[in-house]
């Protein structure tokens, strides 16, 4: 066995794999080496989801040319110099490793000038290998462009997902950097299409909504909590506006993002009987501590911290929470600023004299009974005939009036009042239970289907059958549903567009965060509310891309949608629609099972009965 020591180009492109994972991988790195300079001021853009070009300018700090041969350097850094600094990390940035992974796996050319500076450097990187240097002018601060990432890795590049997916990743890292520099600049450009300009906002609140919508910010409530161990400030989600899907969930420490499920069940305990089950709230969540009880070191991509007294943290963050919770007031808002909302008009005191109100008066009949049927008292009033000559007085005009000559009386059949045939007609003894289980007699005893599971397996034979071309059916929504989705989600609806269209989906972008609901299919209810909580369940059900081998994808989607469209479909509550319910679940193949195995049908025998009562 022979040992030998990698080539730097090597190293650096195993280290890469640790660094640079995908595109927004470039971006979070770019984008953090920039606000660590000093920018206020930071312009992303990508080409074909960041496959062709990566470009980050920043007007920050610059470099010397010297530097700027330095930072691709592994392990360069001027972020700390001693033990004493790794132990008090306040900037995104300190490992030294990110240009150096990205120049292993990329095409970089770096621009950058200090102020001080009259004339600016070019250098470039290909596979680790610094190629030139120039000087050339340049404006102060530094401009990246990382072109054909992945090109001499083949392998890492055919794995990544389509441009939609990536993008999706690109803008969602470009949000939790965003989130954490309210006073900077920003902007994201993908193929020439602006998809955020920020300028800079007088307050965190007005930053998430100009990159969320008024929506997200109209629906939260400020936390603020102060202890000797940290500092808590942010915004909650109204537990009303919890949603199945997870999104908008943030934990910032000392202007970092990182993730942690053990302070997010926290939150959750805190929302505990506040909100449905499955459902998250959203939350923007700052947490200020002393650096030097936090560890950021754990992870490469430095998304992961640990807190020294991670307990005291946790009931902290609950107590702000659930205080939180308490105070708020969490009915339903009014949004003055919706465009075409009527004006409130404004009365003045002296309204009520020039505009004096009365009381309507009333004629009443205290001898009229509209269930006398005398025949020594006719009708009098001719207006009921329209037009019509009255019935002549006595007998005669009388059989007139009961024969129906003057449209007031029908001859009864036999079976009049049975429009329908009786064997058509649902059991009387069938039962809906609060809209969950229907109950119907049947010969061993009594038969008990789950509502919800029996519209899942139901709306999973139809999908399945749209899915294949085999036909679509959509029910058209009276009025159009616009909905806030945010732009990270928008590229969902692009990379499924086909496959929602073919499962009955009507729906088109209307912006760069915003999706118009005209249509969804049959079996969903049309409801305005019903389709605004459903898109967030639907964004929840694309997301999950854990299935991605082309045999399985139909099926899998038919299970979402049907598992979808069983949470938002009209309610079961008439026994007849208790009877059309049973009869579709019975025509499918294998009626007593759901997609995913769960029972439908379950029979309680005659003889189960008895025993309960002996």
């Amino acid at each position: 066995m022979d040992i030998r020591i990698l080539p730097g180009n090597i190293a650096n492109m195993i280290a890469a794999g640790e660094v640079v994972q995908r595109p927004s991988s470039v971006v979070k790195e770019l984008m953090e080496n920039a606000a660590d300079a000093g920018a206020d001021s930071v312009a992303v853009t990508v080409l074909d989801a960041g496959r062709t070009l990566i470009q980050v300018v920043d007007n920050g700090c610059g470099m010397s040319p010297d530097e700027a041969v330095l930072a691709f350097e592994r392990h360069a850094t001027s972020k700390i110099a001693s033990v004493e600094d790794l132990a008090a990390i306040c900037t995104y940035g300190f490992r030294g490793e990110a240009l150096a992974s990205i120049a292993a796996v990329a095409e970089v050319t770096l621009k950058t000038r200090r102020k001080e500076d009259e004339l600016g450097s070019e250098v470039v990187f290909s596979d680790s290998r610094h190629l030139s240097t120039k000087e050339v002018s340049a404006p102060a601060g530094a401009n990246f462009a990382v072109r054909n990432l992945f090109y001499n890795v083949p392998a890492r590049r055919k794995f990544l997902k389509s441009d939609n997916v990536e993008m999706k990743h690109i803008v969602s890292e470009f949000l939790r950097i965003a989130l954490t520099r309210p006073e900077m600049n920003f902007s994201l450009t993908s193929d020439g299409r602006e998809i955020y300009v920020l300028k800079k906002a007088k307050t965190l609140k007005f930053r998430i909504q100009d990159l969320l919508g008024s929506s997200v910010v109209n629906s939260v409530v400020d936390i603020s909590a102060v202890t000797s161990v940290a500092r808590i400030s942010g915004y909650i989600g109204r537990p009303d506006s919890a949603r199945k899907s997870q999104g908008n969930q943030y934990f910032f420490v000392n202007g970092r993002y990182f993730r942690s499920p053990y302070l997010h069940k926290a939150v959750m305990n805190a929302y505990s009987q506040l909100v449905p089950e499955g459902a998250s709230p959203a939350y923007f969540i700052y947490f200020d501590v002393d650096p030097h009880t936090i560890d950021v070191n754990i992870s490469p991509t430095k998304t992961e911290v640990k807190f020294e007294e991670d307990n005291v943290i946790f009931q902290t963050l609950y107590a702000c929470v659930k205080e939180a919770l308490g105070k708020g007031s969490f009915g339903d808002a009014i949004d003055f600023d919706r465009e075409g909302a009527p004006e409130i008009p404004v009365l003045s005191r002296s309204y009520q004299e020039t505009h004096p109100v009365f009381e309507p008066e009333m004629n009443l009949d205290p001898d009229y009974n509209p269930f006398r049927n005398d025949p020594d008292q006719p009708f009098q009033d001719t207006s009921w005939y329209a037009g019509r000559p009255a019935p002549s007085d006595g007998p005669a005009g009388q059989d007139e009036f009961r024969s129906g000559r003057y449209g007031f009386a029908v001859e009864k059949r036999e079976d009049y009042g049975k429009l329908f045939e009786e064997k058509t007609l649902p059991s009387t003894q069938m039962m809906v239970l609060r809209g969950r289980y229907v109950f119907a007699p049947v010969k061993s005893g009594v038969m008990i289907v789950d509502i919800r599971r029996a519209m899942e397996k139901i709306l999973y034979e139809k999908n399945m059958k749209s899915l294949a071309l085999t036909g679509k059916v959509t029910a058209n929504s009276l009025f159009p549903v616009n909905v806030h989705i945010g732009a990270e989600n928008m590229y969902l609806f692009s990379e499924y567009r086909e496959i929602l269209e073919a499962a009955g989906f009507d729906i088109v972008p209307t912006g760069i965060d915003t999706v118009t609901v005209n249509g969804v299919p049959e079996g969903f209810s049309t409801d305005q509310g019903q389709i605004e909580k459903m898109i967030p369940d639907l964004i929840l059900a694309l997301s999950d891309d854990h299935v991605s081998a082309c045999e399985n994808m139909f099926s899998a989607m038919a299970e979402r949608f049907a598992r979808l469209g069983a949470m938002n479909s009209t309610p079961v509550r008439s026994s007849i629609e208790a009877q059309r319910l049973i009869d579709d679940l019975f025509s499918c193949e294998n009626p007593e099972f759901t997609p995913s195995g769960h029972r439908t049908v379950s029979i309680l025998s005659e003889t189960d009965i008895t025993r309960m009562f002996s």
